[in-house]
């Protein structure tokens, strides 16, 4: 279970993405981000940005087009 959920449902690209930098900029290392998104851009922007951060992507999936990625924080 994530310790917190970022819901950017209907949010267009690049919203999703800025959310989702600026909610784990809160976080503790360690601690894991659910994030939801219907953005297709999503499924790339995210997965994206988390091989150039210090994050790390622990799951994603998709389904009837909501995309949802558990991001680990990292330091």
């Amino acid at each position: 279970m994530a310790d917190r959920t970022l819901d950017a449902s209907g949010l267009r690209c690049p919203m999703p993405l800025l959310k989702t930098k600026l909610e784990l900029s809160s976080m503790s290392p360690g601690q894991e981000l659910e994030v939801i998104a219907t953005d297709a851009g999503s499924a790339r922007d995210i997965p994206a940005f988390l091989k150039l951060s210090a994050h790390e992507l622990v799951s994603s999936s998709e389904q009837g087009g909501c995309f949802t990625f558990v991001i680990k924080c990292g330091g």
